[in-house]
């Protein structure tokens, strides 16, 4: 069990170290995109998403209270701001998030989940647009590990399909 939950936080760490590594060197203001490393990607993908309108508020509020901009952490750690935040402390915010959304923590549900959501909420776009806003480097990784479609979802497309004429 404890093996496991090692394995499971892990994986938790994995996916979110994109984002922990982040750099104010990283995020262009002007043109609303974040370009993400491939050193700081499990699957060693460079590239640049373009972000909405509330990230940047999001972003501008951060910057307002970490001014030191350059090449310095976004999350910076808490005793030394010139690092990146440490990996235990995603996991603290984690469970306290989930905590004040009052929500029973439930095995599997971490951040791989949003971007699970993430992924099945754009099942009306173009495959392609799904794959380079979310960051995946091949579709079959979105198909496979992070699309499900939902019982509305397959309602619909069976009102879609050709009536068989009698």
């Amino acid at each position: 069990m404890a093996s496991s939950r090692r394995m499971l936080s892990a994986c938790f760490i994995t996916a979110f170290a994109a984002i922990r590594r982040l750099r104010w060197s990283n995020i262009d203001m002007e043109t609303k995109a974040i370009r993400w490393r491939a050193e700081n990607e499990k699957t060693g993908y460079e590239h640049r998403t373009p972000v909405t309108a509330e990230v940047l508020a999001v972003l501008e509020e951060a910057r307002m209270r970490n001014p030191r901009g350059g090449d310095s952490p976004v999350l910076p750690a808490r005793k030394d701001p010139s690092r990146c935040l440490d990996r235990s402390r995603l996991r603290v915010w984690w469970d306290k998030a989930q905590r004040l959304a009052g929500l029973e923590p439930k095995r599997g549900r971490a951040w791989h989940s949003l971007r699970r959501k993430f992924a099945s909420d754009l099942m009306d776009q173009p495959l392609k647009v799904v794959c380079q806003v979310g960051s995946w480097k091949t579709a079959q990784t979105v198909l496979q590990c992070y699309q499900r479609a939902d019982e509305n979802q397959l309602r619909t497309a069976l009102g879609h399909r050709r009536r068989i004429r009698s």
